[in-house]
């Protein structure tokens, strides 16, 4: 099993500078070669005779020339322009597969970030060993036990964080408590609700602190641009948006934490997130409420504790459905959110009964798999990285 853990670092002034260094290297590089890559595969069109693009020539062409055009590259460690090459390659492997876009290049201050070998530091407790760097202390020390592949290096807003890569063959966490299959459903005014008549409440992050963006985003617009005030409102919106970030992934961990410790059997509905978004009156209720994060930290966590996700399809009709006797409502406005049963007169909760509906799929697909992780429409559980710590204090939030 491969996990990763995210540590925050506590560097001084002399390593932060590295640091970004480092990371502007890695950008430099990987901009240098998607122009690269980009003319050599003009060329290419042009003349069939020539080789195409690729990551490992781009790799060889950047060593063979930086220390006569980028002899400041040899200031900082080898691995941050070679790894961003390597993403590079892997980002194009995503875009020929259609499971992304087109590269784009990166943005001086925006998402800096360098990769190192498992060769290139040492973790020791509370500090790492970086290259022409030394020690820096990290926040707390390395979570899981086993062989560590690689670590990356990343900024966020004005603190620095290592996220640690390790392949561990260990159990980490007891199996789940088996409370009986649960549905859950995802909402914009309440983030979950449970088949068991459970309520969470989301944080709505961005919500809370919208007023506050909108001053600060006002600050920033009327600095001259590039100048020492410009650079300091943009580090205190930067500050804001990574708390809202923060706040918003802690509610999170908390819950899905929470849920793959009690069930081990969890039905939920494969949502159309990025179909959601496009809806102007529900995009930023959609977004704060996070529920792609909410869904990849729940398949990796009930994968960790043994237990399974059954997804419905995204066109199962579970709020239309009558829990009681299975009649299907021919239409039900999302502005509806109580209805009463015309087949049996029972009055249900939207939500309440989606979840309820979720839970009986979860169960009958469990059956019919004898056994397995699910059987239809529904999606097998799969272990996935983390890349933020997992709780351990749980903390469950009850409408």
């Amino acid at each position: 099993m491969i996990l990763s853990h995210k540590i925050a670092l506590d560097p001084n002034n002399t390593q932060r500078t590295y640091l970004a260094r480092a990371a502007g290297t890695a950008s430099f590089a990987y901009n240098w070669a998607l122009a690269q890559w980009q003319e050599q595969y003009q060329a290419c069109q042009d003349n069939p005779l020539l080789a195409k693009p690729s990551e490992g020539a781009l790799r060889r062409q950047l060593n063979a020339i930086k220390r006569e055009q980028f002899p400041w590259m040899l200031e900082v460690t080898k691995c941050a322009p070679q790894h961003a090459i390597m993403q590079l390659g892997e980002a194009f492997k995503n875009f020929f597969a259609g499971r992304a876009k087109y590269p784009r290049f990166h943005k001086k201050g925006r998402n800096d970030s360098f990769a190192l070998d498992n060769g290139q530091f040492v973790l020791d407790r509370s500090r790492i060993r970086l290259p022409h760097l030394g020690w820096v202390r990290v926040r707390e020390t390395l979570r899981f036990p086993g062989k560590i592949l690689s670590a990356t290096i990343s900024r966020t807003a004005h603190r620095w964080f290592v996220a640690v890569v390790v392949d561990t063959d260990q159990t980490l966490t007891r199996p789940a408590e088996n409370q009986g299959v649960v549905g859950v459903d995802l909402g914009v005014t309440t983030l979950v609700t449970l088949s068991n008549g459970e309520q969470v409440i989301g944080p709505k992050a961005h919500k809370a602190v919208l007023k506050r963006m909108a001053r600060l985003n006002r600050r920033l617009a009327r600095k001259v641009k590039f100048s020492r005030n410009w650079r300091q409102a943009k580090a205190r919106l930067a500050r804001l948006h990574a708390r809202i970030a923060n706040v918003r992934l802690d509610a999170l961990h908390k819950l899905t934490s929470d849920l793959a410790r009690r069930f081990h059997t969890i039905g939920i509905e494969d949502l159309n997130v990025s179909g959601m978004v496009q809806n102007r009156h529900l995009a930023r209720a959609v977004s704060d409420m996070s529920f792609f994060e909410f869904r990849r930290q729940l398949d990796y966590k009930i994968a960790m504790r043994g237990g399974v996700v059954v997804s419905a399809d995204r066109w199962y009709p579970s709020s239309k459905i009558c829990s009681g006797c299975g009649h299907k409502m021919d239409s039900l406005p999302l502005s509806i959110r109580h209805w009463d049963c015309p087949a049996c007169g029972a009055r249900h909760d939207r939500d309440l009964n989606a979840a309820i509906n979720l839970a009986k799929y979860a169960a009958s697909s469990a059956v019919s798999a004898c056994g397995g992780e699910g059987a239809g429409a529904g999606r097998k559980a799969r272990t996935k990285p983390a890349p933020v710590k997992q709780e351990v204090n749980f903390v469950h939030v009850c409408a």
